[in-house]
């Protein structure tokens, strides 16, 4: 099996441009648009790697084909869970693989940090998504519930 010709590394300064189309594009997905400010505010989060963290999946030349924002947080019963909060490859890239590729560099960052859980949500009508997930990982059969906070 031959290696491919993209990379998977942390997100740099230096993908700003990249990264917005493709963070729009998944926001448009899901039917979520946030202003200008909230994209600045989520870049500025994402490099400072904290809160939050993200990779890239970058060609030969450094353009962005696909990205993976995730973050850690405690769990009552397991300890430190790691969730995939958005994951996203530019269409004209998909089917090589990109996705994943980011999903396991996650993974991999989830048991460098020692985490005893990674997980991810989607929407039931991605499907093409689902095929994928349904054969990297497990599903439990959870659904998802959100309160109104205001």
């Amino acid at each position: 099996m031959s290696r491919p010709a993209w990379t998977v590394r942390p997100l740099q300064a230096s993908d700003r441009a990249g990264w917005e189309p493709l963070a729009r594009a998944y926001k448009a997905f899901y039917v979520t648009e946030h202003d200008a400010a909230t994209y600045e505010r989520t870049w500025q989060r994402l490099l400072v790697g904290q809160e939050v963290q993200g990779l890239a999946a970058v060609d030969p030349n450094g353009q962005l084909m696909g990205l993976a924002h995730y973050l850690f947080h405690t769990s009552v019963w397991t300890g430190l869970s790691c969730y995939l909060q958005d994951l996203f490859v530019d269409p004209e890239m998909r089917g090589r693989g990109v996705a994943a590729a980011l999903i396991e560099a996650v993974a991999k960052c989830a048991a460098a940090q020692g985490a005893t859980r990674y997980y991810w949500l989607t929407q039931a009508h991605n499907a093409r998504a689902r095929a994928l997930y349904d054969r990297v990982a497990l599903h439990r059969g959870f659904l998802r519930y959100d309160y109104p906070l205001g």
